[in-house]
């Protein structure tokens, strides 16, 4: 019986130490596990690229909708493209590492503006904020009109607000903001959402900034999906849009550096030039003085009622059908009125 307790006592020592050896021998493998981890992560941790929308990953949850065609007019709420500058990159952006954050734009200046530029600028934002997005939140406008200022100072891009607003205007595959060619400048703006418009584009022009926006240069709605989408860096999502800078140095903030000095073309989109041996009847007309000299339909002779044949000739006997040389009646004028319009004496 003793020995039989005895064997037991050591049986259930022998399993405890087995089992102590076996939890120590777990939490071993597992601390080399993790340090095999950690050395191996270390590196890739030091080589990692900053933090941010990379163009790999920068559309999230967005349904292929539509792909707008690089030489097509762009869809409704998009921007369209334009290649970038070919200018040699400066020598001292070369030395400017890219951290792939957002940095806010400069406050944009119109010092340099006449007052006749300042008018034009305010008419053209004023426009494409209303057009582009009418229905948004005053941080959806001001983003709009934040990209629009930003291509004014990229020299990828006309250096004027008007300019940049109807780019390509004059072809109808070439507009770079969709409303300055599908017609919508045909409807009549409503007043109450023209004028609240019109105060956010005072306010970006004279030097508020949406500093979400970033450097972006291009923007859609989130129910398209254009061609460039992929080839550009996401920095930020305000409203229905979705904004994007080009990657590399010419989506930095160096790249910025056209000077806006004015010269603001007229507002509005640019004349359609006359394709060679096109009929002018058939020639799109583009401004007002152009649509009143189209010719108006005639009436023929034979159908015209002969009530109404002769109504463009004088009546027999009035002042109108006189000769010149007739001499004029006398005149009626009462003898106290004859002096009135002579000066006193």
């Amino acid at each position: 019986m003793d020995w039989r307790r005895f064997s037991g006592r050591q049986i259930r020592g022998a399993s405890a130490a087995a089992l102590l050896a076996i939890v120590c021998l777990g939490y071993s493998a597992q601390a080399a596990i993790r340090a095999i981890i950690a050395s191996q992560s270390a590196p890739m941790q030091a080589a990692a690229r900053a933090t941010g929308y990379e163009a790999e990953d920068h559309f999230p949850g967005a349904a292929l909708l539509y792909a707008a065609d690089s030489d097509a007019a762009p869809a409704a709420g998009v921007t369209g493209t334009a290649a970038l500058p070919d200018l040699p990159i400066p020598a001292d952006a070369l030395a400017t590492i890219a951290d792939g954050t957002i940095h806010a734009a400069a406050p944009f200046s119109l010092r340099h503006a006449s007052a006749t530029d300042r008018d034009r600028a305010v008419q053209c934002l004023t426009a494409a904020i209303y057009y582009e997005a009418g229905n948004e939140p005053d941080a959806g406008q001001r983003a709009v009109a934040q990209v629009i200022l930003n291509r004014v100072r990229h020299p990828a891009f006309p250096a004027t607000v008007c300019g940049v607003i109807y780019q390509g205007s004059e072809r109808t595959t070439g507009c770079q903001f969709s409303y300055a060619c599908d017609g919508s400048m045909a409807r009549v703006p409503a007043r109450a959402s023209w004028l609240r418009a019109m105060r956010v584009a005072a306010v970006m022009l004279a030097g508020a900034v949406e500093r979400d926006v970033g450097t972006a240069t291009h923007y859609h709605t989130y129910a398209v999906t254009p061609s460039w989408n992929r080839q550009l860096v996401m920095t930020a999502a305000i409203g229905a849009h979705f904004f994007h800078r080009w990657q590399g140095y010419w989506g930095t903030p160096g790249a910025f550096r056209q000077a806006y000095i004015g010269g603001e073309p007229l507002p509005g989109p640019h004349p359609r030039p006359i394709a060679p041996g096109a009929p002018v009847a058939q020639v799109a007309r583009t401004d007002a003085a152009a649509a009143v000299a189209i010719a108006r339909p005639r009436t023929p002779a034979s159908a015209i009622q002969p009530a109404y044949a002769q109504s463009s000739l004088p009546i027999a006997g009035s002042s109108f059908s006189r000769p010149i040389a007739d001499p004029l009646p006398d005149s009626t004028i009462l003898d106290k009125w004859k002096d009135s319009g002579k000066p006193l004496r």
